[in-house]
């Protein structure tokens, strides 16, 4: 493992040259499976929408040494007016950082974007039930329970339940006095 700390990590805003980076990490054992991706897919499967720039998503990458060994995002859920105050948000970590404090370093830096610059309302994410320091980590940011759906996805040939969780803005903007 890694001896570097979280400490010497370099968080910045995901570039469109980024993609094949974040796409290797998102395909990474120990990775993949926390998420809804496949394993064994080229890297150029997730290309396209990994450079794809918008002005109403956040996403951001962990360096260590230069190597992307992390990513998060907030990215709107639909082209909707009326869902214009939401997000949700996507985290994947490589294995040898998880359980290290990453994940919190990078939802905390979103969550400053979409409290104090965005005017987001609501964060929305989907879990696997089974991924108790996840859960525990959204809930230590904030998040609440909403939700539990059965046979949510298919991971290594069975069945896992997902948990819906949101957080709502703390303290929403207002008129400056």
């Amino acid at each position: 493992m890694d001896q570097a700390t979280t400490a010497d990590i370099l968080i910045r805003a995901a570039e469109p040259g980024d993609a094949a980076a974040i796409s290797a990490l998102l395909g990474q054992i120990g990775t993949f499976e926390g998420t809804l991706q496949l394993p064994d897919m080229p890297v150029a499967s997730r290309l396209d929408f990994l450079q794809r720039v918008d002005a109403h998503s956040c996403n951001l990458v962990a360096l260590a040494g230069g190597e992307i060994v992390g990513m998060a995002g907030l990215h709107p859920q639909q082209p909707s007016l009326r869902r214009s105050h939401v997000r949700g948000l996507g985290i994947g970590i490589s294995p040898g950082w998880q359980g290290r404090g990453l994940g919190h370093q990078l939802i905390t830096r979103l969550l400053n974007w979409a409290d104090g610059w965005a005017g987001i309302l609501r964060i929305e994410l989907h879990v696997h039930a089974d991924n108790e320091r996840a859960v525990t980590l959204y809930r230590s940011l904030g998040f609440v329970e909403e939700g539990r759906h059965k046979a949510y996805a298919l991971k290594n040939g069975l069945y896992v339940d997902g948990i819906s969780m949101a957080r709502l803005h703390p303290n929403p903007p207002r008129i400056a006095d």
